[in-house]
Order: C-alpha cells, then sequence, then structure tokens
C-alpha cells in the first residue's frame, strides 16, 4: 500500500467551495497514474474509463468529435476549444490575485458583490467555487479585458469570430 489515496477509493482530492489545488495526473487515454498534481487540472476532454480486461479490434480509443452541431469540426480538422480556456483561466488566475480592489478595473459594485462572494463567511449554504469563477468570467469578459489592453480584446476577438461565425454560415440570407 502507498502513502497516497488510490484514485478509484478516494477520486475526490479537493472540496467545491475553493480553487483546484491539486489533481489526479492521467495519461493519454485517460488512466490515472496514481500520482497527485499539486495544480489545477489544465481543461482537456478525457475520461477516466477502467482499462478493459481484453480488447478486441481498435487498438486504441477512437476520438469524439465536438462539433455542437455547427459544422466547426470535422475529423480531419478538430475545433480546438482548450487552449482558449486555459488561457482565460490563466488571465483570470491573475485578475483574481490583485489584492487590491482598486487594481481589478471594475465599478464599486463589482467590486463589492467580489468581496462578498471570495471573503464572507457564509453560515448556511455557501457558494461554491466554479459557481464564483463563471461569475468572474463574465465579469473579466464584461469589465476587465475591454480595458486591459492586447491579451483582453485579444480574447474579445476571439469570441466574436467564435460566435458570430456559426451564426452567418447558418443564416440564409434572400
Amino acid at each position: 500500500m502507498t502513502d497516497q489515496p488510490i484514485f478509484f477509493e478516494h477520486p475526490i482530492l479537493n472540496l467545491p467551495y475553493e480553487l483546484t489545488k491539486r489533481h489526479w495526473e492521467l495519461v493519454k487515454d485517460g488512466q490515472p497514474t496514481q500520482r497527485i498534481i499539486e495544480t489545477r487540472r489544465r481543461a482537456e476532454f478525457i475520461s477516466p474509463i477502467p482499462k478493459p480486461k481484453k480488447r478486441k479490434g481498435l487498438t486504441e480509443q477512437q476520438q469524439i468529435i465536438f462539433d455542437e452541431g455547427k459544422g466547426l469540426s470535422t475529423e480531419a480538422q478538430q475545433y480546438e476549444q482548450t487552449s482558449l480556456i486555459n488561457a482565460v483561466r490563466h488571465e483570470l488566475g491573475k485578475w483574481r490575485a490583485l489584492p487590491n480592489p482598486n487594481t481589478w478595473q471594475v465599478t464599486p459594485e463589482t467590486a463589492r458583490l467580489l468581496q462578498h462572494w471570495r471573503h464572507h463567511e457564509f453560515n448556511t449554504l455557501r457558494t461554491f467555487f466554479c459557481q464564483i469563477e463563471a461569475v468572474e468570467t463574465a465579469i473579466w469578459f464584461t469589465e476587465v479585458a475591454p480595458t486591459s489592453g492586447k491579451a483582453g480584446k485579444g480574447f474579445l476577438t476571439i469570441l466574436m469570430m467564435r460566435t458570430i461565425m456559426p451564426i452567418r454560415k447558418s443564416c440564409i440570407c434572400r
């Protein structure tokens, strides 16, 4: 027996109320290595599935094409979203780490809400970190990115291209 817990006995390593600080290492096919990594996992499309006892036919699992019915991905060229997600998480993390609310580049009302969500000692139902992160992301894109120079404007441009182009493709113009 090792000092670290075994993946399938203790798959959950983090509390839902705080930023994920560690994760189980997984190999390319989604199998756990039994090693805990002391950082947040990068966004990837993976599913840890126990290995089958016998493999017949294909030696490797086929890739799923994440298309969402918009015609953006094909088997030859995949629409890759995870690098954008990881880059946004990185920028959001730098912004979240700013200690002084005056440097957050948000309205005073938003600053008060962020301080409440981040630091209030809740007595009953607590907000999950993923809920706060979702709101922080919307705030960052709405209030921070437009005024944060090249990086912020670059993200906004990418998002506009990825949301407007599929709409234009699907429009029937007469």
